[in-house]
């Protein structure tokens, strides 16, 4: 396996998340639990306003459009999490290591925010700006892992092999987050098959899955541009 290996064309467009003001935040906030236990439909006004414990008239005040709001939620936390995991690479060199840690670091974060995990469980592989998630930082780790020869796979099953990973992560999140296995364990198991389904020894994938995990360093990305298909051509105005 070598550099025959390429990343997917995919098609792309941006827009700006405007800084949130703190009445967004709760709003915000509020929203991604709602859509994570009753769907984008289910969610109108005043469910949003009771939530937030602020008035119906700050909602409106508060969202470009209602139609909008799901989205930029999405792409604040696709942007915010592959930020996040990005940095934590900088330093990590081996493709095998890098895709072990983010695999648990999806895992924990699902431990420790349910609400941010139980949103990607529910919409993560059906949302265009959360499926950015799993065609970033992963499956460039899979084409350098593949160029190196740390992993053995034919160019035309990457995007299989996305797909198993990001299926894996939703359903270890959800095992965990239904208190079957802890974060840890869940997280190790994952990340250990995943590597060995790639080629790597069964004691060497054991022992990077089991490696120590530092915290995800904190980042500001609100001013940064947010990965979004369909959103301008079908939710914005067209520029006249």
């Amino acid at each position: 396996m070598n550099k025959s290996v390429q990343s997917p064309n995919l098609k792309q467009q941006e827009y700006f998340l405007d800084t949130m003001n703190p009445a967004r935040k709760r709003i915000h906030k509020a929203a991604l639990r709602l859509f994570a236990e009753k769907g984008v439909s289910q969610v109108n006004v005043s469910d949003l306003a009771q939530a937030a414990s602020v008035a119906r008239g700050t909602i409106y005040n508060n969202l470009s459009s209602p139609e909008l709001l799901f989205e930029e939620i999405a792409c604040q936390l696709a942007v915010e999490m592959l930020t996040r995991t990005v940095k934590f690479f900088e330093p990590i060199e081996d493709p095998a290591e890098r895709l072990a840690n983010g695999i648990r670091l999806f895992i924990r974060r699902a431990h420790d925010e349910p609400d941010w995990g139980r949103f990607l469980i529910r919409f993560s592989l059906t949302n265009d700006s959360l499926r950015n998630i799993w065609n970033g930082p992963s499956m460039q780790d899979l084409i350098s892992g593949s160029e190196l020869g740390r992993y053995q796979f034919r160019p035309e099953q990457l995007p299989s092999i996305v797909a198993m990973i990001g299926g894996s992560v939703i359903a270890s999140m959800m095992v965990v987050l239904e208190g079957h296995k802890t974060w840890r364990d869940a997280g190790s198991d994952t990340a250990e098959f995943i590597l060995r389904s790639l080629g790597i020894s069964a004691d060497e994938a054991q022992r990077i899955a089991t490696g120590e995990l530092q915290p995800l360093p904190e980042v500001e990305v609100f001013q940064k541009k947010c990965i979004i298909e369909r959103v301008k051509e079908k939710l914005l105005p067209a520029k006249k």
